[in-house]
């Protein structure tokens, strides 16, 4: 298991939950991935969308359930949020990582922190373990069957399996989100509303104040309560090139550019707050993500591939892994293009998990195959639980069945996903 973000983690609990030998490798000193590291802070993708004001009932479930209640019984979850036609929750990131390492103990899977791959092992087209690279040194791992959730395909990728960015190389905006503190939350909720988008006098604010020297370049933020008292997640900062380009963090100067450029835009936004939202007069930042958010690099060329037209027209699949009523949200530009669902959903089919080429590895997480506007709604936390839920049941299904990722009925994997509490 190569990532410990949303999908690593239900995958690598799922797979030894079912008694699998699981060994789960990830970069940092905590799980987490972009919920934690990238401080996306939020689980998105549970509630349907509709013009109504109130939460509907949650249409996603299975692991993702398990992890919210987790959560929850930990003090880090908040009650559901607005957000625009729907609705999300916003976590704690230390209560995420103690809750993904309770998980991940209870289940019996060995986990080791601060060690990267730097390598595959193949024979022809099979994939038969990594190369890992700690401070201890260089190590191998040989695994009769990997789960890449690294969220950037990175093994698929140096495995040579084919994978590809967007549209024709066109991919979404990396964000720096950060968490603000001293609010008098009263105050600001009185100001700001109840929808976490923004309203548009603070938009005009924000293009005022641009006007006065401040660094602002996106005009529509997203502010959420947190589970902490007088604390606020913002998704406020844009990050691109200093000649306006798209930046791919896959590319390490890209990415060293979207931190130090990200860091200097959380200043200029807070001092924004500061100066112009009621109850943040003396709001300070507690601190930003480890790294940007990352919404999109690489994606696997997949077996089969979500469609935008599978998300527009809310096709529903008998092999479907699990349930999307999230929009359309597509980071280009100065300001997020959102398309909604209303009360209805599409569901993920689970060959976009398995790489068209190659045998003994599957995906989970945002590397799914997908075009680049259906990967624009299918990105989000939630969905990437059940990935990792999918995945793990799969790997069962071919190490018991000894058949390939590809030979394996996407009926049965639902089946499978329904009877451990998927809402499918």
């Amino acid at each position: 298991m190569v990532g410990g973000g949303a999908a690593g983690v239900a995958a690598a609990t799922v797979a030894a939950e079912a008694g699998r030998s699981v060994l789960l490798v990830e970069k940092y000193g905590f799980c987490g991935g972009a919920a934690v590291a990238g401080m996306s802070g939020t689980i998105c993708g549970s509630y349907l969308a509709s013009e109504h004001d109130k939460p509907s009932d949650r249409v996603v479930e299975g692991f993702t359930g398990r992890f919210r209640a987790e959560l929850l019984a930990g003090g880090g979850l908040t009650a559901p949020q607005k957000y625009g036609k729907t609705y999300t929750e916003a976590h704690d990131p230390l209560v995420w990582k103690e809750a993904a390492d309770d998980l991940l103990a209870t289940a019996g899977a060995r986990v080791l922190l601060h060690t990267a791959v730097v390598g595959v092992l193949l024979d022809g087209d099979r994939h038969q373990g990594v190369v890992l690279e700690s401070n201890a040194g260089r190590s191998i791992v040989r695994a009769r069957r990997t789960i890449d959730a690294s969220g950037d395909g990175a093994v698929v990728a140096r495995a040579g399996l084919g994978t590809y960015f967007g549209a024709d190389g066109a991919i979404q905006n990396p964000t720096m989100f950060f968490r603000v503190a001293n609010i008098d939350e009263a105050r600001f909720l009185d100001f700001y509303g109840a929808d976490t988008i923004c309203p548009p006098n603070v938009s005009s604010a924000i293009e005022a104040a641009r006007g006065d020297g401040l660094d602002l370049p996106r005009s529509h933020i997203w502010i959420f309560t947190t589970p902490r008292p007088g604390e606020l997640l913002v998704n406020a900062t844009r990050l691109s090139g200093q000649d306006g380009r798209m930046l791919n963090v896959i590319d390490p100067e890209d990415f060293t550019w979207a931190e130090t450029a990200g860091r200097r835009q959380v200043r200029e936004y807070t001092r924004f707050l500061r100066r112009h939202i009621p109850g943040c007069e003396d709001a300070y930042v507690v601190d930003t993500g480890t790294e940007a958010g990352i919404r999109q690099t690489r994606s696997i060329v997949g077996t089969e591939t979500l469609r935008n037209d599978d998300v527009l027209a809310c096709r529903k699949r008998s092999d479907g892994i699990v349930r999307s009523p999230w929009p359309i949200e597509l980071h280009s530009g100065d300001r997020p293009k959102l398309h909604w669902l209303l009360d209805d959903f599409y569901e993920v089919p689970y060959a976009t998990l398995v790489p068209a080429r190659g045998e003994n590895i599957i995906v989970a997480g945002r590397c799914l195959s997908a075009e680049h506007e259906a990967l624009a709604s299918a990105r989000v936390t939630a969905q990437c639980f059940e990935y990792g839920h999918a995945a793990a049941v799969a790997t069962t299904i071919s190490l018991e069945q000894e058949i390939d990722y590809r030979s394996i009925d996407g009926t049965i994997v639902r089946k499978t996903m329904r009877d451990n509490g998927s809402l499918l």
